[in-house]
């Protein structure tokens, strides 16, 4: 039982730190290195590494060291099509099954209450700290909807891609006006999830998702391939 909460811990420091980009992509992961950092032993390291390859974060090769793995147009299209197959998907499951079961509903609730009140407060925030909260909301409302979705594979399909989603926000919110854009869609989605109109909570989810992957896409090819200094894999569709 220790060794696999040792095991969580060094997964979900390494995670974060994917995600925020102090762990780059192509940064290597040496077990040695990672072990001697965070105080662990390699077989809690190694574990988390393979868990993080799973979820399409590392890429790993037994017997080689471990890489972040890297960031491709190809991979991020790829990515937002099965996000908008599974997505909606779930929310419409969701909105349904609300209808039954209120109750069900209820983080929705408090999640479209605190949208509708950081929208009012928008302008009293500071960029870095209105960026921060909604990423919060967000994140919430992401994992709302795992939590309520009835149906366990998909939703734990849905769960294991959501670190690949975490690492692009900030190419995604680069333009200010797009974490804005970001938030009227949630507000939207919330509205019809708690509305019980399921057409519309799939159809508005789907929406935002096409709206995140136009701004991934077109901010990994407005920085020529490479973001604060690291190597992205700018590569077409079909490549």
């Amino acid at each position: 039982m220790a060794s696999q909460g040792k095991t969580e811990a060094v997964y979900r420091q390494l995670r974060a730190q994917i995600e925020s980009w102090e762990l780059g992509p192509g940064a290597r992961l040496s077990e040695v290195v990672i072990a001697e950092r965070l105080g662990a032993s390699r077989t809690p390291v190694r574990e988390a590494i393979r868990r993080l390859s799973r979820e399409g974060l590392v890429r790993f090769t037994p017997g080689e060291v471990a890489q972040v793995a890297p960031i491709s147009l190809r991979g991020v299209r790829a990515l937002f099509e099965f996000r908008m197959i599974l997505e909606p998907a779930a929310v419409r499951m969701v909105t349904l099954d609300g209808l039954s079961s209120p109750a069900l509903l209820t983080p929705f609730r408090q999640i479209a209450d605190e949208l509708e009140q950081m929208a009012a407060e928008l302008g009293e925030r500071s960029r870095e700290d209105s960026t921060s909260r909604f990423y919060e909301l967000a994140e919430r409302f992401d994992q709302a909807v795992i939590t309520a979705c009835h149906n366990e594979p998909l939703a734990t399909t849905i769960a294991d891609r959501r670190g690949q989603t975490a690492r692009l926000r900030s190419v995604a919110h680069a333009d200010p006006r797009g974490m804005e854009r970001s938030l009227e869609e949630h507000r939207r989605i919330c509205r019809a999830v708690l509305d019980g109109d399921p057409d519309a909570a799939a159809r508005e989810l789907a929406h935002h998702l096409a709206e995140v992957l136009r701004a991934v896409v077109d901010g990994l090819t407005r920085d020529a391939g490479r973001i604060g200094g690291m190597d992205i894999e700018v590569l077409p569709p079909s490549a």
